[in-house]
């Protein structure tokens, strides 16, 4: 599974980094969010899905 930020659509709600901290990180400038790796790690699927569903703007596209 690979997962992508949309950061034109992004807002910086936070809401993925608390489902996923794992593997979502937040910009420290402007607090939007981003992923260092599309590849999400083993075991993080359902955390993944959990935060793409949570994303108020749908910035969250889940490849695979």
């Amino acid at each position: 599974m690979r997962v992508k930020i949309d950061s034109a659509i992004c807002q910086g709600h936070a809401m993925c980094y608390l489902a996923c901290p794992e593997v979502f990180k937040l910009d420290e400038d402007d607090g939007h969010a981003y992923v260092e790796s599309e590849l999400v790690p083993e075991g993080l699927e359902e955390a993944v899905d959990h935060a793409q569903r949570g994303c108020p703007e749908g910035a969250i596209t889940i490849l695979d």
